[in-house]
């Protein structure tokens, strides 16, 4: 394969987070790193149960945004305002309580601006996106 070649198959729009529908575009600019750094990853695979009704059915849950088999764990992104990123830590806890063996990594808004910092995008793109 020649450079060129090699050069347009890791170009983001032929990865495959070009073709999955993600609820916000900081997956998909997530994606798009995982995607250039060759990293195997899924998109909201699971969805743990974290509360049930009376009867046994779960009646709230926590569907992590990407699973990444190779490093066996979850990634979940937070790039909302803090209203909404309080509910999810209180959800967060929940999983980790009830599913203390599931690896989460959360990323917060600070930390993901730094990761498309460090691999030269512009942190202003968020708010674009």
């Amino acid at each position: 394969m020649s450079s060129a070649d090699s050069h347009r198959a890791s170009h983001p729009s032929v990865q495959r987070a070009a073709s999955v529908r993600f609820a916000h575009p900081s997956e998909r600019l997530f994606a798009a790193l995982l995607d250039v750094h060759g990293v195997e990853w899924e998109y909201e695979p699971v969805e743990f149960a974290l509360d049930w009704g009376e009867d046994g059915s779960p009646s709230s849950g926590f569907r992590p945004d990407f699973w990444l088999p190779a490093e066996g764990c979850f990634v979940e992104l937070t790039t909302a305002d803090q209203r909404l990123v309080t509910r999810k830590n209180a959800k967060i806890r929940r999983l980790r309580q009830l599913y203390p063996d599931v690896a989460l990594v959360v990323v917060y808004q600070r930390d993901f601006r730094a990761l498309l910092v460090g691999n030269g995008l512009d942190p202003l793109a968020l708010r674009a996106a």
